[in-house]
C-alpha cells in the first residue's frame, strides 16, 4: 500500500471512530455539545452578560434589574451589564432583544406594559413581544386605585356613586397613555356600569402624581410601590389594590374581590426574557441563578421596602402570566378604544 492510501485509510477510519462517537453520545451531553455550539463554545457563561432594560436609570424596572445583578453575577461567573435603553414605552429596547442572537449573552429586563398592553396600543408596531422566551418572575407590585382626599368616598361602592353623580363626568390620571394604569382605570370603570370618565395622560408617575395631590384630578392608578408613599403622608386616599391579596405595603387597604369586584385581580409586574431561540439549558441557568438571588434575605428586604413583592415561582408559571395578561389588556385596549397617542 502507498504512503498516500495508508493516509486515506486512517482518515476514514478515524472519520468512522467520531461518527460512531457522537452517535452514542447521551441525551443530554447531545444537547450540552448543541448549547455550546449556540453559545459560541465552551460552558456558558464564558464572557459577561448584557442585560437590556427599556427605560431609563432610577425607573422602577431599572430598580428590578439592579436588585438581581448582583446575585446573577455572582451564581452565573460571570458580570452582568445592565444597559438601559429608553423609548417608545419599553419597545426599543424589546426590539433589540427580539434581534439579539439567542446565545444567553443578551437578556431582557421587561415589565407587563411592553409585554403585554403594547402590542395593543401601539398600532404600527412591528415587533412581537411574545416571541421572547420568559425566563422568571423578577417582582411584582398591586396595582392601587387612589383617590384625592377631597373626594367623598372611601371604598368601591361609593366611588362608585360619587363617580356616577358628577353630571360632567370626571378626570382621572395616566402617567402614561396606553399604560397598564390607564387600562386599569377603564377595566374598573367597566366594572362599575361605565360612568364617564376622561383619562388625562402624563409623561411619567411623577408629573402626574403633582398633579394628583395638586387635585387637578380626581383619581389614579399606580403600583403600591410608587403611591404608598403618598397614602402613609395623607395626600392620598386608597380606594382598592388589586392583588389576589392585601398588599404588605399597604395591609389596611383591602382587595377588590373584598369589595366586590372578584374578576379585578392583577398586579404589576417585572421578570427576565431572552430571545426566542434561547436554548433550554440557557434558560434554565439564569432562571436558577435569579431564583437564588430572590431568595437572599437582603434582596427581599429591599425589595419589600420600595412596596413590592419579590418574585420566584416557575418558567412556566411566569409564561402563563405574560400570556394571561396579554390576553387581558388587548380586550380592554379593544373595548375601550385605548391607544398609546
Amino acid at each position: 500500500m502507498s504512503n498516500r492510501d495508508h493516509t486515506l485509510t486512517r482518515r476514514l477510519a478515524l472519520g468512522a471512530g467520531l461518527g460512531t462517537l457522537a452517535a452514542g453520545l447521551a441525551p443530554g451531553a447531545r444537547a450540552q455539545t448543541q448549547t455550546q455550539t449556540q453559545t459560541g463554545g465552551g460552558a456558558y457563561p464564558n464572557r459577561p452578560i448584557n442585560m437590556i432594560v427599556g427605560f431609563p436609570p432610577g425607573g422602577q424596572t431599572d430598580f428590578a434589574a439592579r436588585i438581581v445583578q448582583p446575585g446573577l453575577a455572582q451564581n452565573l461567573g460571570q458580570s452582568v451589564v445592565i444597559d438601559n435603553r429608553g423609548g417608545a414605552g419599553g419597545n426599543i429596547g424589546t426590539e433589540a432583544v427580539l434581534r439579539a442572537r439567542p446565545d444567553g449573552y443578551t437578556l431582557l429586563a421587561g415589565n407587563s406594559s411592553p409585554m403585554a398592553i403594547n402590542p395593543h396600543t401601539f398600532p404600527n408596531m412591528t415587533i412581537n413581544p411574545l416571541d421572547l422566551m420568559p425566563i422568571g418572575l423578577t417582582l411584582q407590585s398591586s396595582m392601587v386605585l387612589c383617590v384625592h382626599p377631597s373626594v367623598p368616598a372611601s371604598n368601591v361602592r361609593e366611588l362608585a356613586a360619587w363617580i356616577k353623580a358628577q353630571s360632567g363626568g370626571v378626570n382621572y390620571g395616566s402617567p402614561t397613555a396606553g399604560s397598564l394604569s390607564h387600562c386599569a382605570m377603564e377595566l374598573f370603570r367597566d366594572r362599575i356600569g361605565k360612568p364617564e370618565m376622561v383619562s388625562v395622560p402624563y409623561r411619567g408617575s411623577g408629573p402626574a402624581i403633582q398633579d394628583f395631590v395638586a387635585n387637578r384630578f380626581s383619581a389614579m392608578f399606580d403600583a403600591a410601590s410608587v403611591l404608598s408613599p403618598f397614602i402613609k403622608s395623607g395626600q392620598l386616599k386608597p380606594i382598592l389594590v388589586s392583588g389576589a391579596a392585601r398588599a404588605p405595603a399597604l395591609p389596611d387597604v383591602p382587595t377588590a374581590a373584598e369589595q366586590g369586584l372578584p374578576d379585578f385581580v392583577f398586579t404589576a409586574w417585572i421578570g427576565l426574557f431572552a430571545p426566542k431561540g434561547t436554548p433550554d439549558e440557557v434558560i434554565r441557568r439564569v432562571h436558577a441563578a435569579q431564583d437564588a438571588a430572590l431568595k437572599d434575605p437582603a434582596v427581599r428586604e429591599k425589595i419589600t421596602g420600595q412596596g413590592d413583592e419579590p418574585g420566584g415561582g416557575s418558567t412556566e408559571d411566569f409564561a402563563n402570566m405574560v400570556r394571561r395578561d396579554h390576553a387581558r389588556w388587548g380586550q380592554v385596549v379593544k373595548e375601550n378604544n385605548i391607544t398609546a397617542a
